[in-house]
């Protein structure tokens, strides 16, 4: 199947990363730039303006120091009047230079209050200065008074009108600095909606590109995965949706394929398992029969001719009846192995503390001739099959009876909570298994010794762990004990066993 040309998703991104970039660049270079501008018209305002008009005003000053000193002198003739004066022409000169260092020669205004000044100075105060020092206060310059005050006059008209152009100016900057200042805002204002408009569209575009087909494939994945195998997956999108969608097809078609092969491996094992339960029922009966025949002729050919027959003839015949004897006892136990998970009975509760002190008087006779010792602790009640369960603890028990050592048995049985299951321990102080046979002990027929040391007929191990699995367990051998035996398995806790019992033990905590 030929996959759609769709843009990977990785382009998508790209290309959107790639816009949102270039919109806040050209955001960001907006600001700069109004921020620029509202920084001129701070700088213009603040540092040149307003202190121009101060300026303006020092200057005025210093010419009303000037003529104040002066008409003081006029009067008095004494010099220390002349003291404004000549302070007021240095401040004066100051005065003119700051003003034109931040606001120029505006209106030329600044060059003509020089040369009033100047004019003034040179056409009036100096003259009038040399009169008094020469004739005293009393005999002044009648004839440039009047020149004087039309200088002066002129000016204070200058000096008013360059305190109005600065106050224009002042103004004109002040209007400039909230008109930057409005820009500034209005970008900030559009920069926040545009960024609000951009992640409204670019959560709806990945929604509409990437989580929506996400979405959407994982709707029909889940189906398939109820068990839907036949469902086609209809995946669209970006690229690596539309692959993923087509990697789960063919998941899905090879399920498919597997299935219908494990329907035809079910009907086969169907098959043969009918035919292994013919076979159960003909070992049964028509297998059982012939041996039972075989051992009562060879027993009854030892009773009748015993004494007339050597002894080649009568081990010959033993070897009959004991061979026959096992292989009646290896149907059996085959037929027993057979049945575990295929004649299932009702499970119910069941107490092992019961099930471990039947099995204990099973085997007293044999307790009591080895000098064994056990081990008991309180046992859980679980839920199964009694009888399998019985087999369990039977097998365990009666191998560490058979399998002891020079020293008297001793054989304990544990058990642990250990999750939602029960541990149980089997140990005893035998001749133990070697690590290396762990896994072999517990496949059928596996011996670890001649028949002739131990009897049995190695099913009992595989037997238990056939019936710990069908109660949903598992089972092993301990492998780092130093002497002796330790079988561990698990069974289920039952739920409304364990809950009072965890009660009653916080309860007991708690008190």
């Amino acid at each position: 199947m030929t996959l759609p040309q769709r843009l990977p998703a990785s382009r998508l991104l790209a290309a959107i990363v790639v816009i949102l970039l270039a919109m806040t660049a050209v955001a960001i270079a907006s600001t700069v730039v109004a921020l620029d501008a509202l920084g001129s018209a701070r700088v213009r305002s603040v540092d040149e303006v307003e202190p121009a008009g101060r300026s303006a005003k020092d200057l005025n000053r210093a010419l009303l120091d000037q003529e104040t000193g002066l008409r003081g002198f006029i009067l008095t003739g004494k010099d220390e009047f002349l003291q404004p004066y000549t302070d007021g022409q240095k401040t004066e000169a100051e005065a003119v230079q700051a003003v034109r260092e931040r606001v120029g020669d505006v209106n030329h205004r600044v060059s003509l209050i020089e040369d009033l000044a100047r004019q003034w100075r040179s056409e009036y105060a100096e003259l009038a200065i040399t009169a008094i020092q020469l004739s005293g206060p009393t005999v002044g310059p009648a004839g440039n008074i009047e020149r004087g005050k039309v200088l002066f006059d002129q000016l204070r008209t200058e000096i008013g009108a360059l305190q109005a152009d600065i106050a224009g100016l002042s103004k004109a900057a002040r209007d400039d600095l909230h008109h930057a200042a409005r820009v500034v805002l209005w970008l900030l204002i559009g920069m926040g909606v545009l960024l609000v408009a951009m992640i409204g569209g670019l959560s709806l575009l990945l929604h509409r590109l990437l989580i929506a087909p996400l979405a959407n494939l994982a709707e029909q994945v889940r189906q398939v995965a109820s068990g839907d195998f036949r469902r086609e997956i209809d995946a669209h999108g970006p690229r690596e949706t539309v692959m993923l969608g087509e990697d789960v097809n063919a998941m899905r078609r090879r399920i498919v394929q597997e299935l219908a092969t494990l329907d035809e491996a079910k009907t086969e094992l169907q098959r043969s398992n009918s035919e292994l339960e013919q076979f159960a029922y003909v070992a049964s009966h028509d297998l059982q029969e012939p041996l039972r025949k075989v051992a009562s002729f060879c027993q009854l050919l030892q009773r009748r001719y015993g004494g007339q027959l050597d002894d080649r003839a009568e081990q010959y015949i033993n070897f009959a009846v004991d061979g026959a004897k096992r292989m009646q006892v290896l149907i059996n136990d085959l037929l027993a192995f057979s049945r575990v998970g295929r004649l299932t009975r009702e499970q119910t509760l069941v107490d092992l503390n019961e099930i471990v002190r039947q099995v204990v008087d099973n085997y007293s006779e044999r307790v009591e001739e080895t000098g064994a010792r056990l081990e008991i602790a309180e046992l859980p009640s679980v839920r199964g099959e009694a009888s399998l369960l019985s087999a369990v603890f039977q097998n365990l028990i009666s191998n560490a009876l058979k399998f002891k050592g020079t020293e008297a048995p001793v054989i304990a049985v544990e058990v642990e909570r250990d999750g939602n299951m029960w541990k149980f321990t089997v140990r005893d102080n035998g001749i133990g298994i070697e690590p290396e046979y762990a896994d072999r002990i517990f496949v059928i027929f596996q011996r670890l010794h001649p028949k002739d040391a131990y009897p049995g007929t190695g099913i009992g191990l595989a037997m238990c762990r056939k019936i710990v699995e069908y109660h949903g367990g598992t089972i092993w051998l301990k492998t780092d004990v130093d002497s002796g035996t330790s079988f561990e398995f698990t069974l289920p806790v039952v739920p409304e066993l364990a809950e009072p019992a965890l009660a009653a033990q916080v309860e007991e905590v708690h008190d």
